[in-house]
C-alpha cells in the first residue's frame, strides 16, 4: 500500500467529512479510496472503446417538446440491443425522468448516451459507467450470457423448459 499527501481546499474537505459521516466511515482513508474507486470505474467506462460495459442513463425531459417522445423511442429501437430496461416517472405535468439500464460495447453506450442527453427538450442528463464482467464459465460446460433474460440451455435449447 502507498501513501499519498494530498492538499484539499476548506470546502472540499468539508463535504468530504460530511459524506464519512454519512456513510458511516471509519476514516478518510477509506472514504478517499471509496470515491477514488467510483471515479476510476466511471472514466474507464468513458473510455471503454470496445470494452463492455453496463451503464445507467438517467434524464429528465419536457414530453410535451415538439415529437421529443417520438425522437427518443425511435432511437432506443434503433440501438435495441443496448437497452435492458426503461423506468419511466412522471414527475409534473410537463416533465418525465427515466431511468435506463444500458450495456454494450463502451463507444457505443457512450455514444448512444450522449445522443440521447443532447436531444432538444432534454433537460437533465448523466450517465454512470460500470465495467461489465465477463459472462463466466460453469463447470458444467457452458457459459451465461444474461442479455434481456434469455438463457440458452444446451441440453433444452432456446424457450424450452423442464419437464
Amino acid at each position: 500500500m502507498q501513501r499519498v499527501t494530498v492538499t484539499l481546499d476548506d470546502d472540499l474537505m468539508a463535504e468530504l467529512d460530511r459524506i464519512i459521516a454519512a456513510r458511516g466511515y471509519q476514516n478518510r482513508s477509506e472514504a478517499i479510496r471509496d470515491l477514488a474507486r467510483t471515479g476510476l470505474a466511471q472514466a474507464a467506462g468513458e473510455v471503454a472503446g470496445t470494452r463492455s460495459c453496463v451503464a445507467t442513463l438517467m434524464y429528465v425531459y419536457d414530453h410535451e417538446a415538439r415529437e421529443l417522445p417520438k425522437r427518443l423511442t425511435r432511437g432506443f429501437h434503433r440501438h435495441h440491443d443496448l437497452s435492458l430496461a426503461t423506468l419511466h416517472v412522471h414527475l409534473d405535468e410537463e416533465a418525465c425522468l427515466e431511468v435506463t439500464v444500458l450495456k454494450g460495447r463502451g463507444s457505443e453506450v457512450q455514444s448512444f448516451a450522449n445522443g440521447v442527453i443532447a436531444e432538444r427538450g432534454v433537460r437533465h442528463g448523466h450517465v454512470v459507467y460500470i465495467p461489465a464482467p465477463e459472462p463466466a464459465a460453469h463447470s458444467h460446460g457452458h457459459t451465461h450470457s444474461h442479455n434481456r433474460g434469455h438463457h440458452d440451455h444446451p441440453r433444452r435449447g432456446p424457450g424450452r423448459t423442464r419437464s
